[in-house]
């Protein structure tokens, strides 16, 4: 056995035995934090990545391209009230100071960290760069002002900012204090008293401490009469009228409850009156009416145990030590975790990734959407009016943890599409359409009347939108109005053929409640005699009246079903395989579904199905981009576009919904097995 596989073998015995040895869940808390805070390093790393393929997936120009799902700004309606006081975790680390002058180099913020980091494997989405708000400086009190506007125009109804003590020195005040001597900044804070060492590993533990504590009974005394003050400030958050106060760590605490006391007596005798105490769920598990405190709040991704998913992708950095974890693991243990016995205000989080800090070995939660952080949003919220209708938190980690890769604030890849979710978790999901909708992609608008005469024979209301090249723009127009159609023109860039439009415009569909969609194009495959043949087979076997039809009341009869192919035309996956090999395991990758197996998987030749768009919405979330389409040049197979060709059915299948072909819905017999007559076989 290696040295590594030993070290881990031993580790992993002596956490079992730690977990099965019955003690107090304050002892645990503080064993576990005091053998993390001394002997981290043994903690062993978890499996590697694979070795770099011959071509890197990655943008070779910027960082910041927009992805299919980015969302611009908006100022739609909140309900009011809303139905829970969101409250997002904020770091006042973005201007400079002379410790951080004097630790780290002169005129370091956060924003150094930022803009330092690399992408560590295929898909890793580093840099992150800010979106509207810039490189902000928070020695500006208008950046307060803007962030506390964004911040309530999206439901966002309090920040809870890190506060940093240290035996009577505090650091990173200069905003809060800004917050405190400007009424205009009419925003409720509460503060979080970040009471941990500072060490140059970023994770206040006791290596190479910049700055400690120094907890007593004096200094409890000492902080609470110094943040008094905000406390009593008319804007602060509280819970029943009595302000929020927050600890980070308190297993850091000599004696947690002897601190709650001395606070609490401090602040009856001197106009504060009592406090909301709740401790943050960073490392500490306790019932927090032991501790003297009121309630606890859950902080994901921390106090989590996830299995590292390293190995199933392929590094860029060959000497990467890092670990990569998978979000929707961390939201699905959220949600399925019962109520303690005791207050705890539920945690979300948009994503988590230290790599800025921990260069080439920091943990990065992949597959975060901002569309499942909206379903985990609106899941806290309920669990928040359950366990304390009265007076329903949820904290979100974080407002702008940009180092830490949990970020609502707008980005450059998916602008306010975090903000978005939050917003649109505060009301119910839009219901199911009933009517099918078509999305056609029209680049030969000669074609367009083909295509719609067949679709008005089936006597279907279709919701009818063509995405359209913008070279192609004014033609297609002209025929619209010639064929009399009721349908939405989408312009679009003249890339990734038919595929790219078709997923920008599914996720926007989706989001609208559409469900089943039809999916054409206007199909001439010049490059063979037989290309107007293979069109009309495909849109025969999908769209004539009776399949039509009968395949609209499937969908409805059938929750289960996700995708619909033309039979004759679903292929084994090994088509062409040696020219979209890597670019299909790569999306798999990306998209977080298993790698297919090539023997026995199969696809839809020809890109024209039906579908259930809940069954592609892995694929319709994937952080895809323009740039990550080649440019158009003639290609005939071997691009990103035939890699998201192959992985329709792949999709469905891992969202759990079943296939099938128009053939099979009518009942009628599959044609026999023979050579694909639209396309030779790769060898």
């Amino acid at each position: 056995m290696s040295s590594p596989d030993f070290r881990q073998l031993v580790f992993r015995l002596l956490r079992l035995g730690f977990r099965l040895t019955p003690m107090p869940v304050r002892t645990r808390d503080r064993l576990r934090q005091h053998f993390l805070a001394r002997f981290a390093d043994l903690v062993p790393t978890g499996p590697a990545g694979k070795a770099a393929g011959p071509s890197v997936h990655r943008a070779l120009d910027h960082a910041g391209h927009r992805l299919l799902g980015y969302t611009e700004r908006s100022e739609a309606k909140l309900p009011s009230p809303l139905p829970a006081t969101m409250v997002a975790f904020y770091l006042p680390q973005f201007h400079p100071t002379p410790e951080n002058d004097a630790w780290w180099g002169k005129g370091f913020t956060e924003w150094r960290n930022v803009t330092r980091a690399l992408p560590q494997f295929e898909g890793h989405a580093q840099p992150r760069l800010p979106g509207d708000l810039g490189f902000y400086d928070l020695r500006l009190p208008e950046t307060m002002r803007e962030q506390a506007l964004l911040a309530r125009t999206y439901g966002i109804s309090a920040f809870a900012t890190y506060f940093y003590w240290f035996a009577g020195k505090t650091l990173l005040e200069a905003p809060l204090r800004q917050w405190l001597d400007d009424s205009t900044i009419d925003f409720p804070i509460a503060l979080c008293w970040a009471n941990e060492n500072w060490s140059r590993r970023w994770d206040g533990r006791a290596n190479d401490v910049l700055i400690g504590q120094a907890h007593s009974p004096t200094d409890d005394l000492a902080f609470i009469a110094y943040v008094a003050p905000y406390l009593k400030d008319p804007r602060y958050l509280r819970v029943d009228g009595k302000p929020v106060l927050m600890v980070y760590r308190p297993g850091l605490l000599p004696d947690a409850r002897a601190t709650a006391k001395r606070w609490r007596a401090w602040c009856q005798a001197n106009g504060v009156g009592d406090l909301h105490l709740v401790y943050v769920q960073s490392f500490d598990n306790v019932d927090p009416a032991t501790i003297g405190f009121d309630a606890a709040a859950a902080f994901p991704p921390n106090n989590t145990s996830l299995a590292p998913v390293t190995s199933a992708h392929r590094l860029i950095n060959p000497e990467y030590t890092g670990e990569i974890l998978d979000w929707r693991d961390l939201a699905t243990q959220s949600m399925a975790a019962t109520d303690p016995g005791y207050l705890l205000y539920p945690g979300i989080n948009p994503g988590w990734d230290n790599e800025a800090r921990r260069s080439g070995r920091g943990r990065t939660y992949v597959h975060a959407t901002p569309r499942a952080f909206e379903a985990w949003t609106r899941h806290a919220i309920d669990s928040a009016r359950r366990r304390a209708p009265g007076a329903p938190l949820v904290f979100v980690n974080a407002w702008n943890e940009w180092a830490e890769g949990a970020v609502l604030e707008p980005d450059a890849r998916h602008g306010y599409a975090w903000l978005e979710a939050i917003r649109r978790a505060f009301r119910s999901p839009p219901a199911p359409r009933k009517r099918p909708c078509v999305v056609i992609h029209v680049w030969y608008p000669d074609l367009l009347g083909e295509l719609v005469d067949a679709l008005r024979a089936t006597g279907l209301p279709f919701r009818t939108i063509l995405t359209v090249p913008v070279e192609r723009e004014h033609a297609v127009r002209s025929e619209v109005e010639r064929l009399n159609l009721d349908a939405e023109l989408v312009i679009v860039p003249n890339r990734g053929r038919d595929i790219l439009p078709f997923l920008r415009l599914a996720g926007r569909l989706f989001d609208e409640g559409e469900d089943v969609v039809l999916k054409l194009h206007t199909k001439r495959s010049t490059h063979r005699d037989d290309g107007a043949t293979w069109r009309s087979e495909l849109v025969n076997r999908l769209a004539a009246p009776a399949r039509a039809r009968a395949i609209v009341d499937a969908f409805s009869a059938d929750p289960g079903l996700g995708v619909v192919a033309p039979e004759g035309h679903v292929q084994p996956l090994g088509f062409y395989w040696g020219a979209n090999e890597a670019n299909v395991e790569y999306l798999c990758s990306l998209i977080g579904i298993a790698q297919p197996d090539v023997s026995t998987d199969t696809f839809v030749a020809g890109s024209m199905f039906w579908c259930r768009l809940g069954a592609l919405a892995p694929l319709l979330d994937a952080p895809l981009s323009n740039a990550d389409f080649a440019a158009e040049s003639g290609q005939v197979d071997g691009t990103l576009a035939h890699a998201v060709e192959r992985v329709i059915t792949l999709t469905a299948r891992s969202t759990g919904f079943r296939g099938a072909t128009g053939a099979e819905i009518m009942g009628e017999p599959l044609p026999p097995v023979a050579p694909y007559t639209y396309a030779k076989r790769s060898q």
